[in-house]
């Protein structure tokens, strides 16, 4: 079973002018999604092209349809619910991926996912990044910490298992901050949790940062240290769906080291393996 990413042409508050319009200072959207950076090619398309890929590449024979792009909760009811029903043409789409931000799920929202839980698997992925609050208004969310936990709190009510979206080495972090943010996800009890590196994307406030020289990026065993830290706090059954990232060709600036994803997941045993640890080693002990 594999993920077929999709862009179902949605925007974002931080971007139509509700909230701002910039995006988040390190959002390119074409450096992580395929069908944005071709164009946005109609949706059927992308899912059809997506699902003849994943079996020719892999011999995947069921799918998720991961809504991915930008927040594909940012619209009216009666569009999401015509966006996601595309799933139910296509009997090897079993499970509904939805990626957004925490002030994009109101109730009707969270109720109208909830509605396709006894046909598919189904799963709230959520941008988290941090819970700073500081870091937050820094790198320009529009949202705090309070929302995201209030989204998840609704979304349990539901049922909706969601998954945080974490950015290790954001600006003015360092190791407090991040056991920080894993120990919130490990009291909100998320069973699923994406980790990413700090990158720089072209076309973005970061790369002039970073160009600048007012911005300092991980090296790769810094990286693997944050990432063990923040595993440790985790309970053991949590899902972590992804440890390193996936950069459209031509989009990234730095750190180079992140290309290579099999040197950033051996970089991350290695350490494990330094400090005889294990996911949820420290998981419920005092900070």
């Amino acid at each position: 079973m594999h993920k077929v990413s999709l862009d179902a042409g949605f925007t974002c508050p931080n971007r139509d002018g509700s909230l701002g319009t910039g995006g988040c200072i390190y959002c390119d959207n074409q450096g992580f999604s395929f069908n944005t950076a071709r164009g946005v090619p109609p949706l059927r398309r992308q899912l059809e092209d997506g699902i003849s890929y994943m079996r020719r590449r892999f011999k995947a024979e069921k799918f998720i349809a991961y809504f991915q792009a930008f927040s594909s909760t940012y619209g009216r009811l009666d569009r999401l619910r015509s966006t996601y029903d595309i799933i139910r043409d296509y009997a090897e789409v079993v499970g509904l991926f939805v990626s957004t931000r925490p002030d994009c799920v109101g109730d009707d929202v969270l109720d109208l996912l909830a509605a396709y839980r006894p046909e598919y698997l189904v799963c709230l992925e959520l941008g988290l990044q941090s819970a700073s609050d500081r870091t937050l208004e820094r790198i320009g969310r529009g949202h705090g910490v309070a929302d995201f936990v209030d989204a998840c709190e609704r979304a349990a009510r539901r049922q909706l298992p969601v998954c945080a979206h974490v950015i290790i080495g954001l600006p003015g972090e360092g190791r407090e901050e991040v056991r920080r943010t894993a120990e919130l996800a490990a009291r909100l009890a998320l069973p699923m949790v994406k980790l990413h590196c700090l990158h720089v994307l072209v076309d973005t406030p970061l790369a002039d940062d970073y160009r600048s020289g007012r911005l300092g990026l991980l090296e790769l065993e810094e990286y693997a240290s944050l990432v063990c830290d923040f595993l440790e706090r985790l309970p053991a059954e949590t899902v972590i769906q992804r440890l390193a990232v996936d950069v459209t060709p031509g989009r990234l600036v730095a750190p180079q080291w992140c290309r290579d994803k099999a040197s950033t997941l051996a970089a991350i045993e290695r350490e494990l393996a330094r400090r005889d640890t294990r996911q949820g080693e420290l998981f419920g002990e005092p900070a």
